[in-house]
């Protein structure tokens, strides 16, 4: 594959996701070309001018700006919440050029399809959905890193229409940040994340919200410590961004949530009935699953980093309006 160089690459959103991608092209890549950072209006971006992770910032409502903006962008990238995919996209496609590649950060990707199908219609080879798998409980772009997707996952999930090439090039653009890609269609990729990904975000906040409800909340917050801290930690996350993921997955996300209700019902049972036998035969499987899977995920990074020097090995998108 050839190496990732740009002229000009416009990000929609420069938070954690967009702004990680541009500190990392720059700072981690060396790459020199041009990064502009569109936002709700050119103060929501003004903060990524400051920290110099973009050359120009852009109001969205600014047609001139954005057709100048759009001008010439080799490729484009939305790192917005995924229900404004569609409006985005529909603001943008009178200013594309035929040439330029557009990609998402969604976490979600048979929503983000559709939206695209209906906001580029014919233009729609043009677009290569992506979901890069790295994130902080931290959002906005004082929390971006160019060291983020080091060791990372990211998925594209070309469409029929999309051209080898294009495919290619954002595969390019990730693997430069030192992330491994990966592809696969929009359902599976929504399978598998509501999984590994909705579900858990799913849980952490219903945890804190049932303390929140108790009646002795603050006692309970008083003495949580490592066990609570860590199982919580991504409920710090962008209320924003999980509203959006948890409806636009929503079928794939209830699935996973009524089999997860069994697992807890079947441990409730065994509870109820002090039987520690099948207590502990679950949770000796449940150990030993996620003792392979930490170890395989940390052979694989150190495979990866001594065959190629590039570290890309697995492991586990912004809002719209830097925070």
């Amino acid at each position: 594959m050839a190496a990732f160089t740009f002229n000009k690459l416009v990000i929609f959103g420069v938070g954690l996701i967009g702004g990680s991608l541009a500190r990392a092209l720059r700072e981690r890549a060396g790459l020199a070309g041009e990064i502009v950072g569109v936002g709700r209006s050119e103060k929501s971006v003004a903060r990524a001018l400051e920290l110099g992770v973009i050359d120009a910032a852009v109001s969205i409502d600014d047609d001139r700006a954005l057709r100048s903006a759009l001008e010439g962008a080799d490729v484009v990238l939305l790192a917005a919440p995924v229900a404004q995919t569609e409006p985005l996209l529909a603001r943008i496609a009178p200013f594309l050029d035929a040439r330029t590649v557009v990609t998402d950060a969604g976490s979600t990707k048979s929503d983000v399809v559709a939206a695209a199908r209906s906001a580029l219609g014919a233009r729609i080879a043009q677009f290569v959905p992506g979901h890069p798998i790295a994130g902080r409980e931290s959002s906005g772009v004082d929390a971006a890193l160019p060291e983020l997707y080091v060791n990372r996952n990211v998925v594209l999930c070309p469409l029929a229409e999309s051209p080898a090439g294009s495919v290619e090039r954002v595969a390019a653009m990730w693997q430069a940040t030192g992330a491994a890609v990966h592809r696969m269609n929009e359902a599976q990729h929504d399978r598998v994340f509501a999984a590994v990904s909705h579900l858990p975000h799913v849980l952490s906040f219903a945890l804190v919200e049932q303390i929140l409800e108790a009646p002795d909340a603050a006692l309970k917050f008083s003495f949580a410590a490592g066990g609570f801290r860590d199982f919580t930690r991504i409920a710090a996350s962008s209320p924003e961004m999980w509203r959006d993921v948890c409806v636009a997955n929503r079928a794939a996300l209830l699935a996973e949530l009524d089999a997860y209700t069994a697992v807890l019902a079947r441990f409730r049972a065994a509870i109820d009935a002090a039987d520690g036998a099948a207590l502990e035969a679950a949770f000796d499987r449940s150990r030993a699953a996620r003792t392979e899977w930490q170890e395989r995920g940390t052979i694989d990074a150190a495979k990866a980093h001594g065959a190629s020097g590039t570290p890309n090995a697995p492991k586990s998108a912004d809002d719209f309006p830097a925070k």
